[in-house]
């Protein structure tokens, strides 16, 4: 199934020197090491972030005192190879409850001997309101998507 063509996605492609059952794993699975902490809302308080690892399951964070916060949701679980996330996070960088007004993540995560080619693409930022074009512009600054994959490419070594 192609990426979405819509005009105005994010798109990234690196390459991680491990194999791709790994290379998802450290994406699903290990998101407190890699996730930048200043990328989340309890900053240095955080406790956890992370992925339940199925179908309809959330992402989340977690933090002191019983703090909870579901920030998208797994559309699409297809390990090791294809993952989609509904991104629930406003232009505002506050949680967004709407799912008609997330954005989406696809990575698809392809092995070529042993180490992974890793697509990925934030689109839909149309769903975000007035507010998506500044959101799809910051996303696509090296400050964005550019910099949370490097963690991740970083991770996955």
């Amino acid at each position: 199934m192609p990426f979405d063509d819509a005009a105005g996605a994010v798109r990234r492609t690196l390459t991680v020197h491990v194999p791709v059952e790994r290379a998802f794993a450290i994406f699903t699975e290990r998101l407190e090491v890699w996730w930048p902490r200043e990328y989340t809302w309890g900053k240095e308080a955080m406790e956890s972030i992370g992925i339940e690892c199925h179908e309809g399951g959330f992402c989340y964070e977690t933090g002191p005192n019983g703090f909870l916060c579901h920030w998208g949701r797994v559309l699409e679980w297809d390990p090791p190879h294809r993952l989609v996330l509904s991104w629930q996070i406003s232009p505002e960088r506050a949680p967004e409850p709407n799912p008609d007004k997330a954005s989406e993540i696809e990575i698809r995560f392809i092995a070529e001997g042993p180490r992974t080619i890793v697509e990925f693409e934030h689109r839909c930022f149309g769903r975000h309101g007035e507010g998506g074009a500044r959101y799809r512009a910051a996303m696509d600054s090296p400050q964005g998507w550019t910099y949370i994959l490097q963690r991740y490419a970083s991770e996955a070594t």
